[in-house]
């Protein structure tokens, strides 16, 4: 049997997607440097990518990272939930109030931060 996507057997992790900012060799590297290691680089995108599936301490510290980068290089950060790659090995939202939204987000479409009028 396959799961869909957004069946309640889907585990979740939100996904960081950072797009680099223009900057000098000295800050370009710096920002590389900041980024590396949290993130891989996908280069058919020219995005960096991270993932995390807990608000743990690893977690935030990882969104902290990408937040401070954001505000020292001007990277762009956005974060949208997405179903746990077959290669994941960490922790997932699943059976969370936390995996719970996310499914609803991705399940209509809607943007993190935009939940459902009831």
């Amino acid at each position: 049997m396959t799961t869909s996507p957004n069946s309640r057997e889907t585990a979740w992790v939100l996904e960081a997607s950072i797009r680099t900012a223009p900057a000098a060799d000295a800050h370009w590297q710096a920002q590389l440097d900041r980024l590396r290691p949290i993130a891989t680089y996908d280069p058919d995108t020219q995005t960096w990518r991270a993932r995390l599936g807990a608000l743990d301490l690893a977690g935030i510290q990882l969104l902290q990272a990408l937040f401070d980068a954001a505000h020292i290089y001007g990277t762009e950060v956005h974060l949208a939930p997405v179903a746990v790659p077959a290669y994941w090995n960490g922790p997932t939202f699943k059976d969370s109030e936390v995996g719970s939204l996310l499914e609803a987000q991705a399940d209509l479409g809607r943007p993190l931060g935009q939940l459902p009028l009831d």
